[in-house]
């Protein structure tokens, strides 16, 4: 039973944090902070959400975004590109975070491809557009608070991508 819990446990605080980052959090580093010089950073955000969820049911609209964000962490998945968080209807990923990749652009750009794909498949069923940001460059990523905590990600090449997105 204890080992049940305790793999338990670790899935769930794989579904939390990259595989080396964890290691390395229960080996009680207490700052966990990583410069990276090349890295790529997207974005992805639904058009016009806002408005849309305005006209849903609560549970409408978490439902849609479990659908979409779930098929995008597949794709994440599958172009090995870590998932850094979800900001309301944005997604945000990274290639090249934890572990360094020559072809971090790539990876970012195909799986942004297949969401944009996965998308256009969808849109009858679905009902939504997006949009997506990427950037190339250097980033920090680390791990921050001692509750709820996070792994995230900054810096200019974030801000960047972000800036894509929008515009």
């Amino acid at each position: 039973l204890l080992l049940a819990e305790q793999e338990k446990s670790e899935r769930l605080l794989l579904n939390i944090l990259p595989q080396p980052i964890a290691d390395r959090l229960k080996r009680q580093e207490t700052n966990i902070a990583d410069g990276h010089a090349d890295v790529t950073v997207m974005f992805a955000d639904i058009v016009n959400f806002t408005r849309m969820s305005e006209e849903m049911s609560p549970n409408e609209t978490v439902q849609l975004l479990n659908t979409i964000f779930s098929e995008f962490d597949l794709l994440a998945e599958r172009y090995g590109i870590e998932k850094i968080k979800t900001i309301g209807d944005a997604y945000m990923a990274v290639a090249g975070v934890p572990h360094r990749r020559a072809d971090h652009a790539h990876a970012a750009a195909k799986m942004a491809l297949a969401m944009r794909d996965t998308i256009a498949q969808n849109v009858e069923h679905l009902g939504v557009e997006i949009r997506i940001g990427i950037a190339s460059g250097p980033a920090v990523a680390g791990v921050i608070g001692k509750r709820k905590f996070a792994y995230d990600l900054w810096g200019d090449t974030v801000n960047t991508a972000a800036r894509m997105e929008s515009h």
